[in-house]
């Protein structure tokens, strides 16, 4: 009986002194619950702001808010091909720049015919130097360019080793995604900064915030074209023009393994426009995925195809 006396007054006596303890460990959980519920809070109020409010809440033509025409670059992509449709859809016309007129061809004739905009493709081998700029120029000369979108290559989303790519190939794609989408921004920002309206609008990858195993490549590329397109709203959002960097997550998985149809993410992409600089472009696309379950689902889709 003194065994059981001495240890309960032994727990009291220890309760007592570690007492303070629990109400400080007590305090942070409560306090890192109160951040977690604060900031789950701030997402869905962003998401609602970005995704649905733009969707509901009328607002001035896209013609009156940027301009009458888009210089498109990479409108052979789906993505690129259904915002471009869409941008058409609001009335406007539409510059195609692109080194392989067969690819766009038949997509300008079906726009002018669906929406009555004008279509103009310019073909330029952008490893001539200044020819291909002073063909992009004259194609712009006296025309209000609203809008510069430029779209990665879907073919960085196959799986492949760096060290397997031919090194002519990795050029290639260096020089179309990176140097090339520096030069269209380039070429239609002066004429943008004089009328002070305008949007640059960059489509990547979500790779560049989770890169992918076998898929070096596209993380790198991504991230120069989300960098850029970050770097350039912060240096001229002051000027009038919106600079937007879209990054969908896994682009060719969502629109083929997920029947998201490229139409509907285009639909929901431009009404961003105006009021959140980077986005994924669509809710589901923004909805949080931990990093392991990320990593492992990639790696599936690579055994897989």
């Amino acid at each position: 009986m003194a065994a059981v006396d001495s240890f309960q007054f032994l727990y009291r006596e220890i309760s007592r002194s570690c007492n303070s303890y629990f109400e400080t460990l007590a305090l942070v959980g409560a306090l890192y619950t109160a951040s977690r519920a604060l900031m789950l809070l701030r997402d869905c109020c962003t998401l609602v702001r970005v995704h649905f409010l733009p969707r509901i809440i009328p607002c001035k033509k896209l013609t009156q808010r940027y301009g009458d025409w888009a210089v498109i670059y990479g409108a052979s992509e789906p993505v690129a091909k259904a915002y471009t449709e869409e941008l058409a859809r609001h009335g406007i016309s539409i510059i195609f720049v692109t080194q392989e007129h067969t690819s766009v061809r038949d997509t300008a004739a079906s726009l002018s015919q669906s929406y009555g905009v004008e279509t103009i493709v310019v073909l330029a081998d952008f490893s001539l130097d200044q020819a291909a700029s002073k063909a992009i120029k004259e194609a712009m000369r006296g025309k209000d360019i609203g809008f510069v979108v430029n779209c990665v290559d879907e073919s960085l989303s196959s799986p492949q080793s760096l060290i397997e790519m031919p090194e002519q190939s990795l050029l290639d794609l260096v020089n179309k995604n990176v140097a090339v989408a520096t030069l269209m921004t380039r070429l239609v920002l002066p004429g943008m900064v004089d009328r002070s309206r305008g949007a640059v609008v960059n489509i990547s990858s979500g790779s560049c915030c989770r890169p992918l195993p076998g898929r070096v490549t596209l993380t790198a590329l991504t991230g120069y074209l989300d960098h850029f397109s970050r770097a350039l709203h912060l240096e001229y959002s002051g000027r009038g023009i919106f600079v937007q960097s879209l990054i969908p997550f896994q682009v060719r998985y969502l629109i083929s393994s997920l029947t998201l149809k490229a139409d509907v993410y285009a639909r929901h992409a431009i009404s961003t426009l105006g009021v959140s600089n980077r986005t994924t472009g669509y809710w589901p696309h923004t909805l949080c995925i931990p990093e392991w379950i990320w990593v492992l689902g990639s790696r599936v889709l690579i055994s897989s195809s």
